[in-house]
């Protein structure tokens, strides 16, 4: 991304975006070189379980992941998910587009602050993730390791 480029972010649903744009993007190697989790292979199936997993989010809890865009271009997927009784915050961006991170997740703080059913939001981080200044930064406290799924994760909890 070019410095002085314009930054525009926006949020749209995930079922918005076409299916092979968003397979792609989970398929490439450094995108799942940060997701411990990432252990099958994505295609069609799957991104419709992904989709329709996402979009229960949103009918159950009225709010989920949505598609980030910059000027208009699908950049990757993110947003807060309810983990119990704590909103815990994804993000997921394109390999060329990481940069754009620190200004999603303002953007998206922004979100929750204006959200009264969001106190926290928490943040559960893959060890290979050594780069957690912007969200110390922010106010957020690293909060332990947690084992998620069977994988430990550094977990971090922002008050908003």
């Amino acid at each position: 991304m070019p410095k002085f480029a314009i930054i525009d972010i926006t949020f749209a649903r995930l079922p918005t975006i076409p299916a092979d744009e968003i397979i792609a993007h989970m398929s490439d190697p450094q995108v799942a070189a940060h997701m411990p989790l990432l252990t099958f292979q994505w295609d069609h199936q799957r991104l419709a379980e992904f989709v329709a997993a996402k979009e229960e989010c949103w009918r159950r809890d009225g709010l989920g992941h949505w598609a980030i865009l910059n000027n208009g271009d699908y950049v990757g997927w993110g947003g807060f998910q309810k983990e119990g009784s704590e909103w815990d915050f994804g993000l997921v961006l394109k390999p060329g587009r990481f940069g754009l991170g620190t200004h999603i997740v303002k953007k998206a703080i922004s979100f929750a602050r204006d959200d009264p059913r969001i106190p926290f939001v928490t943040f559960l981080l893959p060890p290979s993730r050594k780069r957690v200044r912007g969200l110390l930064r922010r106010g957020a406290i690293f909060v332990g390791e947690v084992d998620y799924n069977g994988t430990t994760f550094m977990k971090y909890r922002l008050q908003t």
